[in-house]
């Protein structure tokens, strides 16, 4: 947790061996979702891509969906119920499936234009 804020917590996105991401997941957003995901932490799989405006990596988090929603913008973090996975929208994007936003990019958002499948996403808290 960040020392400021019970409602941010401040936490690192590694593209292993190519870029670092700072995130900020916002508990006021979707409280039952963002604690899942803190709880769940550390997170780490396989990158995997939605056309070339949304990165995401699967979880084993198991939450349903709050305050859904369709249209996301550049730099949200999104967390999709239906199959678990952590979003990261590299482009204002509207969805098919509504998916619960749970925080933003803070930093480098433009680093994920390079993931490739195979890559791995790692999520940890920052300063760990």
């Amino acid at each position: 947790m960040s020392a400021g804020s019970v409602s941010k917590l401040d936490l690192v996105l590694s593209l292993k061996g190519k870029a670092v991401l700072n995130l900020e997941l916002k508990r006021h957003l979707a409280p039952k979702t963002v604690g899942g995901v803190i709880r769940s932490i550390p997170v780490e799989g396989n990158a995997h891509m939605m056309g070339t405006s949304v990165a995401y990596v699967d979880t084993t988090i198991k939450t349903g969906g709050e305050k859904l929603r369709t249209q996301f913008k550049k730099g949200d973090v999104g967390f999709l119920a239906a199959n678990g996975s952590i979003c990261f929208f590299i482009d204002d994007v509207p969805v098919i499936k509504p998916m619960t936003l749970i925080g933003k990019i803070a930093s480098n958002v433009e680093e994920l234009r390079n993931v490739k499948p195979g890559d791995i996403f790692s999520i940890t808290q920052a300063g760990t």
